[in-house]
């Protein structure tokens, strides 16, 4: 899915602000009917379908946490992803496991 950039001054007037937008519905619903699909390996195990917008998000917030040497698709983001990917406020991009096992209604 495309990531549609657009630049604008914030409403102060003064701050530029770049912001990303992507439609995740396509992303959300694979991720809701994966869910029902038993996976029967662990070999090649699908985990999650994560958008690019959110990995955007979570490679700003650790820039601005100060970890400015964070690279994506290095070792050092996977771990942060599978950290995330532990986090219940993510648990909707995972598909490995079924939604009455992480608490959802």
């Amino acid at each position: 899915m495309t990531v549609m950039i657009r630049p604008h001054f914030d409403p102060n007037g003064n701050d530029f602000a770049i912001e990303r937008v992507q439609d995740c519905t396509p992303i959300l619903e694979w991720n809701e009917r994966a869910r029902k699909e038993e996976q029967r390996s662990d070999w090649g195990r699908h985990k999650a379908r994560i958008p690019n917008v959110v990995l955007l998000k979570w490679m700003d917030e650790e820039h601005k946490r100060g970890n400015t040497t964070l690279r994506m698709f290095s070792k050092e983001f996977d771990e942060l992803i599978f950290r995330k990917l532990e986090d219940p406020d993510y648990f909707y991009l995972r598909v490995d496991r079924p939604a009455l096992q992480v608490g959802w209604h």
